[in-house]
């Protein structure tokens, strides 16, 4: 009997001593992996925007898997994104008036919104990645860069709110899409090759659009000045992918006292709009995210009327800039790239950049410019346009300070006409005269993978250079 205790004893001491085990998890897994393993997984993170996280967060997928390499990281980076982002889900659930208080009307429904749109993308970017096919890796670059912008959006919405419960909320998003950020960086590591097609080809297939006559015109008048949230002033706001427009047009009548005022806001994926016309004044074209083309279209405005972390291309289209109030400026472009993981930024190709006769007439008093980067990696490109002798030689312009002038990618490359000169040129770090290999990336068939969605539209595009 006593010799029979004595075993017991020693089983449930083993037992107990094995389930301590964890209580020491982290030390235990880093000292009983191969060291090798673990400098080739530290040499990964370090390339990651939180190395740290990346670490501690992955180690224990080589004790999972016997040969872990990017593709392992990077899906267990995935998970732990979705898992993460799935918790934070609550947090919004939790809601109300009586924790937050808005001070602009939409930015709790614009953070759930964009919440649920990034628990999309991210699934969306596991799938994808899964199946280890270049166009579903590209996807999911896209669809990452998407997420990040709306973490963005949703903290521009958050910032003039107050409550209780706002330091918890914005904390906990931003320590949630740590994880995204270190996933697209990963993803950026494993991108596909290149296509090095340097062809020059045309879609011009002409089906019936709608006659001038039938065309619809939107209208609406929200604006930020009246207490709405950029995101949520748009007179037209596109979520759905695969949508197609033509021969429509949207117009915020706010004006330009009302500051801003978005007409079209777009945030899904494969998405063309074509001879529609765009009228605003400050933020007047929302080009949110995702992947969008616009092609013979009229766009007017004064200030950032085209903005947004979209990849997008413009081709053939009137880019109109209008008299703004005195003492303003007019400025076209307002891309907010924050991460130099992202695939996105506003590409311009055989545009016309001019000006409306108000405008022009006062052109000796009021500055015109093509752009200024509202984010630090801010990417902007001119190729082939017209530019008229409004925009100020200088050519771009700074933010409020001097944010993101030597990280930002702005480019120009054979654009025409009196505006287009390139002696008196901004000398920042981050201005850049193209040639036509830079260029080519920024076409259709690269920046926004045209060629293999835009064809089934019917929507004409010029493909190359």
């Amino acid at each position: 009997m006593a010799s029979s205790s004595h075993k017991l004893f020693i089983l449930l001491f083993t037992i107990l001593f094995s389930l301590t085990l964890p209580l020491n998890t982290n030390t235990s897994i880093t000292t009983s992996l191969n060291p090798n393993k673990l400098t080739s997984l530290k040499s990964l993170c370090k390339t990651t925007p939180y190395p740290k996280l990346c670490f501690n967060s992955l180690k224990l997928s080589i004790s999972i898997n016997i040969n872990p390499n990017i593709i392992t990281y990077l899906l267990h980076s995935l998970q732990l994104a979705i898992s993460e982002t799935t918790k934070l889900s609550n947090l919004f659930h939790d809601v109300g008036t009586s924790n937050i208080v808005e001070k602009q009307r939409g930015s709790i429904q614009d953070c759930k919104e964009l919440h649920q749109s990034t628990l999309t993308s991210l699934k969306r970017s596991l799938s994808g990645i899964r199946s280890s096919n270049k166009r579903n890796i590209a996807d999911a670059r896209i669809y990452l860069s998407a997420a990040l912008t709306n973490k963005n959006t949703c903290l521009d919405g958050l910032d003039s709110a107050s409550g209780t419960y706002k330091p918890i909320l914005v904390d906990s998003i931003i320590n949630t899409y740590k994880h995204v950020s270190n996933s697209l960086s990963m993803l950026s590591n494993h991108a596909p090759e290149p296509s090095n097609q340097k062809g020059h080809n045309k879609n011009l297939v002409s089906p019936k659009w709608l006659s001038k006559s039938d065309s619809t015109v939107i209208t609406g008048n929200r604006s930020v000045v009246d207490g709405w949230t950029t995101f949520r002033s748009a007179t037209l706001a596109v979520s759905g992918d695969g949508f197609l427009a033509r021969d429509i047009a949207i117009e915020n009548r706010a004006g330009p006292e009302k500051h801003q005022a978005v007409a079209l806001r777009v945030n899904a994926d494969l998405t063309a709009f074509y001879k529609c016309a765009i009228y605003g004044y400050q933020d007047t074209l929302y080009v949110h995210s995702f992947r969008q083309f616009y092609r013979e279209c009229d766009i007017y405005g004064t200030i950032d009327f085209i903005f947004g972390n979209a990849a997008v291309v413009l081709q053939e289209c009137d880019i109109v800039s209008r008299m703004p109030l005195p003492g303003q400026f007019t400025v076209i472009t307002a891309q907010s790239r924050d991460n130099p993981d992202e695939d996105t930024g506003i590409s311009i190709q055989n545009c016309s950049i001019i000006a409306t006769d108000e405008l022009y007439s006062n052109s000796s008093k009021v500055k015109s410019y093509l752009g200024r980067p509202w984010r630090v990696f801010s990417r902007t490109v001119l190729i082939e346009s017209y530019i008229d002798d409004f925009i100020d030689q200088k050519g771009w312009t700074k933010w409020s300070n001097d944010q993101g002038l030597d990280t930002l990618f702005y480019g120009e490359y054979e654009n025409y006409g009196p505006g287009s000169k390139i002696d008196n040129r901004v000398e920042w770090v981050g201005y850049h005269l193209m040639d036509y290999n830079d260029a080519y990336n920024f076409s259709v068939s690269e920046f926004i993978i045209g060629d293999q969605w835009l064809e089934s539209t019917s929507v004409p595009y010029d493909d190359g250079i």
